[in-house]
C-alpha cells in the first residue's frame, strides 16, 4: 500500500504528562512501515467531561504509514495499553495517554471499531490548535481546512501552549 498521511491526536493527564507525549510519539515512530513526520507543540487543556482532575497536555503527531486504517488503531490502541492505558476505563476519565486518529488522508471510515475522521474533532480547540501547527488538511467529511473549522469552533476553551516541546526519535525516561 501506498504511504498516506495521517494525524493522530495525543494527550495525557496523568503523572509526568510530557513524558507520557514523548513516548508516545517514540512508539509512533517505531512502527513497521510508519515514520513521524511531525509533531504539534504542546498544549495545556481543561478536562473535557469531568473536570475534577489534573490538565490535559494535547498534541497532534503527523505520520507517513502504510498500515491500513484498522491496523494503525490497533498500534495505537497496543502502545496505550503498553504506557499503562487499561483496557476498560471509563469515559473522560483521567489517563496517562490517549491516541486517536483524527485523520488518515482523505479516507472517510465509518465502522463499530473506527470513525474517520474523528467525530468530533471539528468541536475541539484542544485538537484544532496543535493540528494546525504542523498542517491545514481539509476535513474530508466537511470540506472544510482545519484553519476555517477552527475559526467557526464553538470550543470556548482557551489551549495554552507550553514552552516544552516533544522530539521526534528521541526516548525520554519516564
Amino acid at each position: 500500500m501506498e504511504p498516506v498521511t495521517a494525524f493522530i491526536g495525543i494527550g495525557s493527564n496523568v503523572g509526568d504528562r510530557l513524558a507520557w507525549l514523548q513516548q508516545a510519539v517514540d512508539h509512533l515512530a517505531q512502527l513497521h512501515g510508519t515514520a513521524v513526520t511531525g509533531v504539534s507543540r504542546v498544549y495545556m487543556t481543561e478536562p473535557f467531561g469531568d473536570p475534577d482532575q489534573e490538565r490535559y497536555f494535547n498534541a497532534v503527531v503527523a505520520v507517513e504509514t502504510s498500515l491500513e486504517p484498522a491496523e494503525l488503531r490497533a498500534h495505537c490502541k497496543a502502545i496505550e495499553h503498553d504506557l499503562g492505558r487499561p483496557d476498560q476505563y471509563q469515559r473522560w476519565s483521567p489517563r496517562t495517554i490517549d491516541l486517536d486518529i483524527l485523520l488518515y488522508g482523505d479516507r472517510c471510515i465509518e465502522s463499530d471499531l473506527l470513525i474517520i475522521p474523528h467525530a468530533e474533532m471539528h468541536r475541539r480547540k484542544f485538537v484544532l490548535v496543535p493540528l494546525l501547527d504542523i498542517a491545514n488538511p481539509v476535513h474530508p467529511r466537511l470540506h472544510q481546512p482545519i484553519a476555517e473549522l477552527l475559526k467557526n469552533c464553538e470550543d470556548r476553551s482557551v489551549p495554552v501552549r507550553l514552552v516544552e516541546e516533544l522530539q521526534i526519535g528521541q526516548i525520554r525516561p519516564i
